[in-house]
């Protein structure tokens, strides 16, 4: 199935949930029936973004809030001493019930909707209700078997039945490996692995009466020191043992058998949803409404069902199994994270050829005291790299849009190491390159050879694909039947904003 979208045009005078500006906001967007992941891979590496079926860019030299893409590198990842504090809060949790006393830090990692449309459901709906999915998917499908193309699909209860065994094997399986909580020695200073790691003075004093054996050369004094159950070397084996944890021993430290808690992580598919997530929708919807009404206020009649399912649920991306990708597949996934039998937390994810990409996170307020922005973020980290060890190309975890100017969205920085994207040429360049510049403008060009252009700019808007009238055409033969200016103008701002590969196999509907 090809994607198929309706472009929107340019949004702009609006509110900024960010900066409170009443009419900062400026951003384009399109309206997506069915997208592949290949394509929402490429048009997210050049700064769009989806909730729901609704995808957008913002304007970035003209809104008020510049929105810059932000992606971590899993495989180099080393968590930060806050993190590990989080990882550590979440161990005593689950081990002995513990819970931190006092007022809890401000979650760092709350969600705030990084979205054009943040809050406005009346436009989602609105594009929902226009745009007839069904029809439209059907006369697409009818076009390209005239042509000859094909559409073939699996069947979907096929596909509902694996993606149900995946999910429970990932969630049921990723914490049932369990050892006891312990003290260990202290790592080195942070993750700089160029220090040396700390070392106990009883240990020093071990190395060093270990040295002054070997100067003296008694076979027999050294023989008597390793037979008292020190090895023949103390300092290669603690070396090792003192090297900051991974991220993985940091979140499936083990439980005692008699835990207090026991947390499940379920990756259930979303769209087309599994038995597994029709199954549990409404207790899902019921944690989001919660957190909603708490976190942010909202009054309780908000949001409805349908609401939350056309914002969180609904996705225009196709389900795709190939043989080399992950055994989940491709698409939009909802990780749950499951305490003692019950949701506590939901972080929407789509899983793309080149990286996981984070949707929103949403859950119970009264589970607050775990960090549960940052623990999901953690644990997302972790699938990526789990994901990574059977597809080597998807290696990076995108984050959504770093915000500079607003400091509540500043946070997503300190998932090292990252990169930015340029907003002119569309190459990702290291954070700590473009802090400097964003410090004196909120909007920047971090690509700092002046020469650079954009490699994938429409160069040849002709080649572009119209949907119209049930009909499949480029836009060299469309235009000549159109008379309208403005339609000109549209289909080649459409054209700059996706990009020449995307414009030449998405399919653009025009009514």
């Amino acid at each position: 199935m090809a994607s198929v979208v309706e472009y929107k045009g340019l949004r702009a005078g609006y509110h900024c949930g960010y900066c409170d500006s009443k009419e900062g906001k400026a951003s384009c967007g399109m309206w997506a029936h069915s997208m592949t992941v290949q394509d929402y891979q490429d048009l997210i590496d050049r700064g769009w973004r989806r909730s729901g079926k609704y995808v957008y860019k913002p304007v970035m030299n003209q809104t008020c809030c510049p929105q810059y893409t932000i992606r971590c590198r899993p495989l180099q990842f080393q968590p930060s001493k806050s993190h590990k504090k989080v990882l550590k809060k979440m161990l005593k949790f689950l081990a002995k019930g513990e819970v931190p006393k006092g007022s809890c830090e401000d979650e760092p990692m709350d969600s705030t909707m990084d979205d054009a449309v943040a809050g406005d459901f009346a436009l989602i709906n609105k594009l929902d209700i226009q745009c007839d999915l069904k029809t439209l998917s059907d006369d697409v499908k009818e076009s390209l078997e005239s042509e000859g193309k094909n559409s073939k699909k699996e069947e979907p209860h096929e596909l509902l039945q694996s993606q149900d065994f995946v999910g429970e094997k990932l969630g049921s399986g990723e914490p049932s490996h369990s050892v006891k909580v312990h003290t260990i020695p202290k790592p080195g200073k942070g993750a700089d692995l160029s220090k040396p790691p700390c070392r106990k003075a009883k240990e020093i004093r071990k190395e060093r009466k270990r040295l002054k054996l070997m100067q003296q050369n008694p076979a027999e004094e050294l023989e008597s020191f390793q037979a008292q159950g020190h090895p023949p070397s103390l300092f290669p084996p603690k070396a090792k043992s003192n090297q900051p944890k991974s991220l993985e021993d940091l979140i499936f430290e083990s439980l005692p058998e008699n835990a207090s808690h026991k947390l499940e992580v379920r990756v259930v598919r979303s769209s087309p949803p599994s038995s597994q997530f029709k199954a549990t929708l409404l207790e899902s919807y019921q944690v989001y409404k919660r957190y909603q009404m708490v976190i942010h206020k909202n009054p309780p009649d908000t949001p409805t069902e349908s609401q939350f399912t056309r914002f969180l649920c609904s996705s225009p991306l196709e389900a795709e199994t190939p043989p080399n990708g992950p055994d989940c597949g491709y698409g939009s996934f909802h990780q749950q994270y499951w305490l003692d039998g019950k949701i506590i937390a939901v972080g929407v994810i789509d899983i793309l050829p080149n990286c996981v990409s984070s949707v929103y996170l949403y859950y119970d307020p009264d589970y607050s005291f775990l960090s549960l922005g940052v623990y999901s973020a953690l644990r997302e980290i972790a699938f990526t790299r789990q994901l990574h060890e059977k597809t080597s190309q998807l290696s990076y975890y995108y984050m959504g849009f770093y915000i500079h100017s607003c400091p509540k969205m500043k946070y997503k920085g300190q998932y090292r190491p990252s990169d930015l994207l340029c907003p002119e040429t569309y190459v990702w360049v290291p954070i700590e390159q473009c802090l400097p510049s964003l410090e004196n403008s909120k909007y920047c060009r971090f690509n700092q050879d002046p020469e650079a252009v954009d490699e994938d700019r429409s160069t040849e808007p002709d080649r572009l694909q119209v949907f119209h009238k049930r009909a499949i055409m480029p836009y060299g033969v469309y235009k000549k039947q159109q008379k309208d200016p403005s339609e000109e103008a549209a289909v080649l701002q459409y054209a700059s904003l996706v990009g020449q590969k995307c414009s030449e196999r998405m399919l653009l509907f025009r009514n």
